[in-house]
């Protein structure tokens, strides 16, 4: 069965930015703040070189629906071993209150234009965290779904996956073709050498708008405002356990 691959590339703000709200509360500031890809996209992009690796999958196809920026992501995942890639681009406004919906329905256009037969994306992104798009994406595509993968496996046309549970492990079998969404224990990515980050340079780039693909990415809720988190008070050091009894009935715990 030949397999042919899409990953997700979201750009995001880099995990080891200490994110600032704006004064207006309207969101968190993006300008001048160092950007990557979502750490657990990467997950799934090395997932997918994996399976071309192993001679499983035949094309892995990167997908990236955002500003122009978004492009220098889709550079990073073709520098790890992607073969082509595909920028959706929504203007910086728009991008602003994009929301996993629309984001689902513009993969499920690429997908089906791209005759891909699986998908693997981040199980979330470290922005919003919201862990839905793969979901969804599955979802209008009438496609079974592994969702926290820790393991992938290819068994006579069907995806054996190990996913990460409350209790424990489970491993499910699924049907091709699928939607799985990695978890942070499925891999390690690679790291791009110079001569594939040149290599990149020349691979194949489509760049689409969402009216090509004839969605619409108008948002379905609205952000009110966006706060930090409380201050976390200090703790109360006791002598004794009668004491943190009485800090305790103080409190009013007890």
């Amino acid at each position: 069965m030949a397999v042919r691959v899409l990953v997700g590339c979201k750009r995001v703000i880099d995990y080891a930015v200490k994110i600032r709200v704006k004064p207006d509360r309207t969101g968190v500031e993006t300008q001048n703040v160092k950007h990557s890809m979502n750490p657990f996209d990467e997950i799934a992009v090395e997932e997918a070189i994996r399976l071309k690796e192993k001679k499983v999958a035949e094309e892995i196809v990167a997908v990236s629906c955002g500003p122009e920026k978004c492009q220098e992501t889709l550079r990073t995942a073709l520098a790890m071993g992607v073969d082509r890639a595909v920028h959706v681009q929504v203007d910086q406004k728009e991008y602003e209150s994009l929301q996993p919906l629309a984001v689902a329905k513009l993969l499920c256009k690429v997908i089906e234009k791209e005759k891909i037969n699986l998908v693997i994306l981040g199980k979330q992104a470290i922005d919003d965290d919201a862990n839905q798009t793969g979901q969804m994406t599955a979802a209008l595509l009438g496609w079974p779904q592994a969702t926290f993968a820790s393991q992938i496996t290819l068994v006579d046309d069907k995806l054996e996956v190990v996913r990460e549970v409350d209790g424990g492990l489970e491993t499910i079998r699924v049907n091709m073709p699928a939607v799985v969404t990695a978890d942070l224990r499925l891999n390690e990515p690679r790291y791009a050498t110079l001569p594939n980050i040149m290599k990149a340079k020349k691979k194949p780039m489509q760049k689409l708008t969402a009216s090509d693909l004839g969605v619409d990415v108008s948002p379905h809720y609205e952000v009110l405002s966006v706060e930090d988190p409380p201050q976390r008070e200090a703790g109360t050091k006791v002598d004794s356990v009668d004491d943190l009894v009485a800090k305790l009935k103080e409190k009013g715990v007890l």
